[in-house]
């Protein structure tokens, strides 16, 4: 046993009775609490009032909420869906019943109601009084902020705005006043001031229809069939006081005086049974409005005349209306039926999960909230073409997307890309749209409404950080810097937001870097005096310089596969196409080494630098020729390439000894200097001439290289090819030996000679003679000719009769040519005999 029932558990105990089947009830998003805090103290406020207790003894979250919320009056309300106001409004829609179908029925039939109606009647408008006065206290929600206003003051204004002058012409005694008037037929007319109470029935019945307790078809049928038995009970009603309305001399001329069906007359129709005459003039209305009278029962006179056009014409009207309503209910997919479904799958859901009605709450007021935002639906635009949509979006969004401050100073590219990939929502105030310390996946941008950056302490009390008005965005630092959400994000009025998913908004970044990286600067300048933004301020740079060189690399990239349109779009975009990788190459180098023509020119018209050389020392023009792309390689050259080689002479021996035709050919036409020398003063053409290979050798001739240049060792290319053996190679080299020192001009050939001075050492004595018998021999230069060195020799040497005489080698092999001698060779000058 419990003891002490408190105040408190009664008010528990009132709630709780108070949201009883309240969960299935589809209810107007205007017309329904969202959010805990907002129906916590709602329901406090109506119950202190109801059970006379204290209104200090609320709790703290409710205190915090009261005082925060705009438009609240401390003063007593009655909250739209507290119990006992309920069950009040079941009351008085009896009562709106009764009234909306008795009222012309009082109007056609009776002249004064008789003593037990009179009183029926009184009651009934006593009650609607009551009513009028308990709408100065019921609470609303704005239709512009969506909150609870309880404010006494703005109750009353809004009501008497609206129905209240109605409302309270219907509570009027119009039968004593009818009375008073000396039976006036014009104050007849005012009674039907009173037909405005069928409001309250039909919005019974749209409460009904979203109930997904009541089966929608029986609820839509139902609703139909009221509305078709209203409008011929009224046209029964209207039909028997058009025949009324006549002296009773002339009821003859009415229809239902001149009517007679059977052996059974209406005359003096006035002293008929009540009922009869009413289902007299309801069965005339029924057949008239289905158009299917048998002639029987007829207008009689002009006025009853024109009322039936007017009734027939009003009846098609209706009957396309009913038809309509029957086929979409056969048909099915109607925006309320779909807003049912989803309301009963999320029911199951949070039933089988066991939600609490907290999070139940938020999730109905929400589904509510779509389902009366339903004109931003994307599915309204889903079949329509992209370029349609990006247009519509650019016409709703672009204008707001353009003064957020965040986006200072981007691109109008980036704008529009931005504004092409965003959704657009609603809350309700009291919703938590983003917590602190959770991970982000979504950027808002505001376009309406106001939210609150709520920081949480470490004692879990909160702390207004800052207020979020229009053209204010949030979620961003999470999002660009990978970290948990700094502060929770509430709404404070009802808010139209603008959402970015964090993958579109990475997409359209890696694309438009160059406005990333004012983005990234606009968020520390916006938040400098943050103090969470300072400390981020590092992360923010060392994530600029991550970003930058991952742009290089995916410029490089596009470049390297030969993807044209994704390099332009990255470099309209503001990558920079001279940016090096790791290696020192840029998009020139790449481009060039895989033979893209397209690129090279694109790159080109960007004025990139053509010569620019990466860590190897290789240009763009020298990366063309390596890989064979002879056009990519007369692009260059055209825009001005070079090869930029330090040491040409290394550069192309080392080519001639790997034997590379091809790449020596493009090399050489590319204007590399085929006389160009090592370390060891070895041009390519004594290279190739010790190797033997006649078509290099035959090659760098034709390009120019010298056959005379001798390298460290007095050695010439004709020397080089004598030691390989290469008959071929030894004559192509002597021709072009004599070709080009005939070349040269007259006297330059001793001077070259002088340049190029060779010497042998000779010996009066055969190689093979004992060493004692040997005698000095005489070092002289090599003359152009072996007569010229045999007779320079005997002379030296003081010999006689040396017309005989030859020259041999130690192998005693005889020299026939002075192009055969080497420099400092030892020759023997014997005779021949």
């Amino acid at each position: 046993m419990r003891i002490g029932s408190t105040a408190d558990e009664r008010r528990r105990k009132a709630v709780e009775d108070e949201v009883v089947g309240e969960e299935y009830v589809v209810e107007d998003v205007r017309d329904h609490d969202h959010g805990r805090l907002t129906k916590r103290r709602s329901r406090f406020t109506l119950l202190a009032g109801d059970l006379d207790l204290d209104p200090s003894r609320r709790d703290f979250n409710t205190e915090k909420f009261i005082d925060g919320i705009r438009g609240c009056s401390p003063a007593l309300f009655i909250h739209p869906q507290n119990s006992w106001y309920k069950a009040w409004e079941k009351f008085i829609l009896i009562w709106a019943v009764y009234s909306s179908f008795f009222t012309p029925m009082e109007f056609g039939f009776f002249r004064g109601l008789p003593k037990n109606l009179y009183f029926l009647d009184i009651a009934g408008q006593i009650a609607f009084l009551i009513d009028v006065v308990l709408h100065f206290f019921i609470a609303y929600r704005d239709t512009q902020t969506y909150k609870m206003i309880s404010n006494r003051n703005l109750i009353a204004v809004r009501y008497l705005k609206s129905h209240f002058l109605f409302d309270i012409l219907a509570c009027m005694p119009w039968d004593n006043i009818y009375r008073a008037s000396g039976r006036k037929e014009e104050v007849r007319y005012l009674l039907l001031l009173r037909l405005v109470r069928v409001r309250k029935v039909l919005e019974f019945f749209s409460r009904l229809e979203k109930d997904i307790r009541v089966n929608y078809l029986f609820s839509r049928i139902i609703k139909l069939i009221a509305v078709e038995l209203y409008c011929t009970h009224t046209a029964a009603c209207i039909f028997y006081y058009l025949a009324t309305t006549l002296p009773a001399v002339e009821e003859g001329y009415t229809w239902i005086g001149s009517l007679k069906l059977g052996d059974y007359s209406y005359s003096n129709f006035r002293e008929i049974d009540l009922w009869k005459r009413y289902t007299t003039s309801l069965y005339f209305a029924i057949v008239t409005m289905a158009t299917v009278g048998y002639g029987e029962i007829h207008a009689v006179n002009m006025r009853e005349m024109i009322f039936v056009m007017i009734y027939v014409s009003f009846d098609m009207v209706l009957g396309a209306y009913l038809i309509g309503n029957m086929t979409a209910l056969i048909v099915k997919g109607s925006k309320t039926e779909r807003y049912r479904d989803r309301m009963t799958d999320l029911l199951k859901y949070m039933n089988r999960n066991r939600l609490g009605r907290d999070i139940r709450n938020q999730i109905k007021g929400h589904l509510r909230l779509q389902y009366e935002s339903n004109y931003t639906d994307s599915t309204i635009l889903r079949d329509l073409p992209i370029s349609i949509r990006a247009k519509i979006s650019q016409t709703l969004y672009k204008s707001y997307i353009e003064k957020v401050s965040l986006f200072k100073g981007c691109s109008l590219e980036f704008i529009n890309q931005v504004v092409t990939k965003v959704h657009e929502e609603f809350f309700l105030p009291g919703e938590v749209i983003m917590e602190q310390g959770n991970a982000v996946e979504q950027l808002y941008f505001i376009c309406h409404g106001e939210l609150e950056e709520i920081g949480i302490c470490e004692d879990g009390s909160e702390e207004t950080v800052s207020i979020l008005k229009p053209h204010s965005s949030f979620g961003e630092v999470s999002i660009l810097c990978n970290i948990p959400q700094p502060y929770t994000v509430r709404v404070c009025e009802l808010c139209r937001l603008l959402r970015l998913d964090k993958q579109s908004f990475s997409n359209i970044l890696e694309i438009y870097f160059h406005d990333g990286r004012k983005i990234l600067n606009n968020l520390v300048e916006f938040n400098a005096s943050d103090a969470r933004m300072k400390q981020l301020e590092t992360d923010i740079i060392l994530h600029i310089g991550k970003h930058e060189a991952e742009l290089a690399l995916r410029v490089n990239s596009s470049a390297f596969y030969g993807d044209l349109y994704q390099l332009k779009s990255l470099i309209r975009a503001g990558a920079d196409p001279n940016k090096k990788d790791y290696d020192g190459r840029t998009p020139l180098h790449l481009a060039a080494s895989k033979g893209y023509e397209d690129i090279t020119l694109f790159l080109i018209q960007e004025k990139v630098e053509v010569n620019v050389l990466d860590n190897f020392g290789n240009t763009p023009l020298l990366e063309a020729i390596k890989n064979g792309h002879d056009k990519v390689a007369s692009i260059l050259v055209k825009e001005g390439g070079s090869l930029k080689i330090d040491d040409a002479g290394w550069f192309l021996c080392t080519s001639v000894a790997r034997g590379d035709i091809d790449y020596i050919r493009r090399i050489l036409s590319n204007g590399v200097d085929p006389n160009s020398k090592d370390y060891d003063f070895r041009t390519p053409l004594h290279v190739a001439a010790s190797q033997g290979s006649y078509i290099i050798v035959k090659l760098l001739v034709e390009a120019g290289a010298s056959v005379l240049s001798k390298d460290r060792w007095g050695n010439t290319p004709l020397d080089e090819g004598r030691m390989s053996g290469n008959k071929m190679l030894i004559k192509l080299l002597e021709e072009a030996k004599d070709v080009q020192l005939s070349e040269l001009p007259e006297g330059s050939q001793e001077i070259t000679d002088k340049m190029h001075p060779r010497k042998c050492t000779v010996y009066a004595f055969h190689p093979w003679e004992e060493k004692d018998k040997i005698t000095c021999g005489v070092v002289l230069w090599i003359p152009r000719t072996t007569e010229q060195l045999i007779k320079t020799a005997a002379e030296q040497l003081k010999l006689e009769n040396y017309d005989t005489c030859c020259i041999v080698t130690e192998d005693a092999g005889k020299i026939l040519d002075v192009d055969m001698i080497l420099d400092g060779q030892k020759l023997y000058l014997i005779s021949e005999e």
